[in-house]
């Protein structure tokens, strides 16, 4: 689990020294989750069938690790509880942002699954 921890996290910070260094305007955690993804991606493969034990543990840790995904969350709701008068003030743009946020979204989401399925239909 320690093994597959530390490359979780050499993986973040290679994410976040990419990052940093080309002046990229992707985060680095995203960039570090596309390293893991292609990391994952390399071990599956035949070639590589050695790294597959930590192929293995990366997922079981991860597995675990967002097991408790939730508790992440408890900072954000204290700082939503103390900061209940500024929400209030604004109350009227959060709800329009999230509104138009949530439409869209839905109007995207139809519109790409509307074009795969014409796609899929056409084969």
């Amino acid at each position: 689990m320690l093994i597959a921890i530390f490359t979780i996290l050499v993986l973040q910070l290679i994410g976040e020294a990419l990052q940093k260094y080309f002046n990229l305007s992707i985060p680095g955690p995203v960039i570090g989750l596309i390293l893991m993804l292609l990391t994952l991606m390399m071990t599956n493969s035949k070639q590589l069938n050695m790294l597959a034990p930590l192929r293995t543990n990366i997922i079981n840790t991860s597995e675990t690790l967002l097991s408790y995904l939730s508790l992440l969350f408890v900072p954000i709701g204290v700082g939503v509880v103390m900061h209940l008068q500024l929400l209030e003030m604004q109350l009227l743009r959060i709800l329009v942002v999230i509104l138009i946020g949530t439409m869209s979204t839905m109007i995207f989401t139809s519109l790409v699954f509307s074009k795969i399925s014409s796609t899929r239909a056409g084969d």
